[in-house]
């Protein structure tokens, strides 16, 4: 056996264990020497604990329950502007990383890995814009910081994602996130970093991303598509996705349901709204499945032999019809399983989340969807074994 298809089987097995139904080499794209197979295994399944660093920090119990019921992985997003000099005093600064250091400490203590996301926000995304060295210049400072706290912790179990959607021109970043690696390479030389395309993510922004020289890298997707069902009920009463409510999922144009939103919408001349609804149809008549809007990053994955992560995918709760969010979730991992990709819902305890909000514990039906359980049909009621 060559040490290759060695490696290959390593990484089949571990995946296998951590998806919970048997995979084959042979059903996803080979990664030779890239990231180790117990890393990528690690990242199999997880969710984002948005709000712990400059918030309620979720319970130990929670944690405990998630980590038993199969999650591996946790992404922390770090405000970018709490680790920057240009933006917090050292006092803040200093606080942040207290309470990352503290974050860390529990979560390797229950057995997760994590990934340590630098995420910025209006302030910093404008720097970026306007004055190149400068924002590098504060994502080194505020990785020089990070550093002192991650090098702490085995490095097999904390990851480095370097920037969350990136809010430039692809090309300028293309250049400066090589940069970036670099320097933070030269910090952390045995973790794992974690890189993302522009535009928000997207995967079909990573055909124009070129791999990094560096092999230690996971590459990094979001996946909300389509927005017209993930984002419905949008909270600013100014998107036209405020106007969408109770869109099932998938979105057929025979579906009354449908049919009847697109007349509400019309009605109520919210033009925006229909067509982005109408757009959303016809793409779903085109090619339905979570596979038409995942498809540029498999092209890519297969062209370079990089591994991949959907960090970040999640249904706004507020709209859209319960059955159809579980639907969509399922779908997502199911795609992710089959390719071997890790995947971190967004996120726990918010809009998004999880979380059950009457009883404070994960929901039971969106985590089997997550993790592979069949969804119920449309008004199936749970068994007391379920709740």
């Amino acid at each position: 056996m060559t040490v290759l298809r060695r490696r290959l089987l390593a990484a089949a097995m571990l995946l296998s264990i951590a998806v919970g139904r048997p995979v084959f080499a042979e059903d996803c794209v080979p990664l030779p020497s890239t990231v180790s197979p117990g890393r990528l295994a690690a990242l199999s399944r997880g969710f984002n604990a948005d709000g712990w660093i400059n918030g309620a920090p979720p319970s130990r119990a929670l944690l405990q329950q998630l980590r038993k019921a199969g999650m591996s992985h946790v992404r922390l997003p770090v405000p970018a502007e709490r680790v920057m000099p240009r933006f917090a005093a050292k006092d803040e600064r200093e606080a942040t990383l207290r309470v990352l250091d503290g974050a860390l400490k529990q979560l390797t203590s229950l057995g997760y890995s994590s990934s340590v996301d630098l995420h910025p926000g209006e302030r910093f995304n404008r720097l970026h814009k306007d004055d190149p060295d400068a924002a590098m210049g504060e994502m080194q400072e505020a990785w020089r910081a990070l550093a002192g706290v991650i090098r702490s912790y085995p490095a097999d179990l904390v990851f480095a994602e370097l920037l969350n959607e990136p809010d430039i021109e692809a090309d300028r970043w293309q250049k400066e996130v090589e940069a970036l690696a670099a320097f933070v390479r030269g910090l952390l030389p045995a973790t794992t970093l974690i890189v993302g395309p522009v535009n928000w993510q997207r995967a079909d922004s990573l055909p124009r991303f070129r791999p990094l020289a560096d092999p230690d890298v996971v590459y990094a997707i979001h996946f909300y598509d389509p927005m017209v069902f993930t984002h419905q009920g949008h909270w600013d009463a100014r998107d036209p996705l405020h106007d969408i409510m109770d869109l099932p999922y998938p979105i057929n144009a025979g579906d009354p349901k449908v049919q009847a939103l697109r007349q509400d919408l019309q009605a109520r001349d919210a033009v925006k709204a229909l067509a982005m609804l109408d757009t959303a149809i016809a793409a779903a008549r085109d090619k339905p499945g979570a596979g038409r809007w995942l498809a540029p990053a498999l092209a890519w994955q297969q062209q370079f032999s990089r591994p991949i992560v959907v960090n970040e995918f999640g249904v706004l709760k507020a709209g859209a019809p319960r059955q159809s969010r579980l639907r969509w979730l399922a779908e997502v991992t199911a795609y992710a399983r089959a390719h071997c990709w890790g995947w971190a819902h967004w996120e726990l305890a918010q809009g998004f989340g999880l979380v059950d909000a009457a009883t404070g514990k994960p929901d039971p039906d969106v985590m089997g969807a997550l993790l592979g359980a069949p969804v119920r049909p449309e008004g199936a009621r749970a068994t007391r074994r379920d709740r």
